[in-house]
């Protein structure tokens, strides 16, 4: 089925990530990268690889860019990514043995969160529907994220894709910054009938710090991960502390 895919990737300022992503991508005929005017090295690694076409767009939201590169895609399936995904060994043999004359329209994969490179226990990462048909498919922003809508069935694949994101830490934090806006205007723009159970213990402020830091450590097990699951359950309490001080903010001044 991997000749009927065309992998669909996102970047900006990805020259820490994009070359381990690309490697687990040879056996694509052609790769489609929507890239919103990087400044570092990115293009220079994209320009490096025949099969890849690259467009530019002047970035606005993740879905807005995503919908933008599924009109690019002229293949059967698209496999979304982001720029620090990187696939692993299995998911590809998995995602090469399916039979491409189904009733399923969309597939979706579970993460393995990497600190450094090394896989972690748990992680909060949600499964996200990756592989799916292109005109079945609109993306919708969520708060800070997006999201994809695909019509039709749907079923979850047993591999896992690795999220491991080697920006320095002053890159994350920037990004940080910016979501956690986007996350506080979602949580006060939303009725509170319509937030998750976890965007209803976020808004109240204090508790969700506390909740990340054991959920991280002991209910998913990054204590037996030693200083990168620490280091990870860390990184998740900063944005939730974040996020309640924005918060704050925001309500202070309506």
């Amino acid at each position: 089925m991997l000749k009927q895919i065309t992998p669909l990737i996102l970047t900006y300022n990805e020259a820490p990530n994009i070359e381990r992503t690309l490697q687990q991508l040879s056996w694509a005929e052609k790769i489609i990268v929507i890239d919103s005017y990087s400044t570092d090295a990115t293009l220079e690694i994209l320009y490096s690889y025949p099969q890849i076409e690259v467009f530019q767009k002047k970035f606005d939201s993740f879905a807005s860019q995503c919908n933008y590169g599924l009109g690019k895609i002229s293949s059967e399936w698209v496999l979304s990514l982001d720029a620090d995904y990187i696939l692993t060994d299995e998911l590809i043999d998995e995602i090469n043995a399916l039979q491409g004359e189904t009733d399923i329209n969309s597939y979706s994969v579970r993460f393995k969160y990497c600190v450094f490179g090394k896989p972690l226990r748990g992680t909060l990462l949600p499964p996200r529907k990756v592989l799916y048909k292109p005109e079945k498919a609109i993306y919708q922003d969520d708060g800070h994220a997006h999201r994809v809508v695909v019509e039709g069935n749907s079923t979850t694949l047993s591999a896992y894709i690795h999220h491991d994101d080697r920006k320095p830490l002053s890159r994350w934090l920037w990004a940080q910054e910016r979501y956690t806006l986007l996350e506080v205007k979602k949580l006060l723009e939303t009725p509170v009938r319509e937030l998750s159970l976890s965007d209803r213990i976020r808004k109240q402020k204090i508790l969700a710090p506390f909740i990340i830091l054991i959920y991280c450590l002991i209910i998913k097990g990054g204590i037996l991960d030693g200083w990168h699951g620490c280091y990870y359950a860390f990184q998740r309490v900063l944005v939730e502390i974040m996020l309640a001080i924005r918060l704050m903010e925001a309500e202070k001044l309506e």
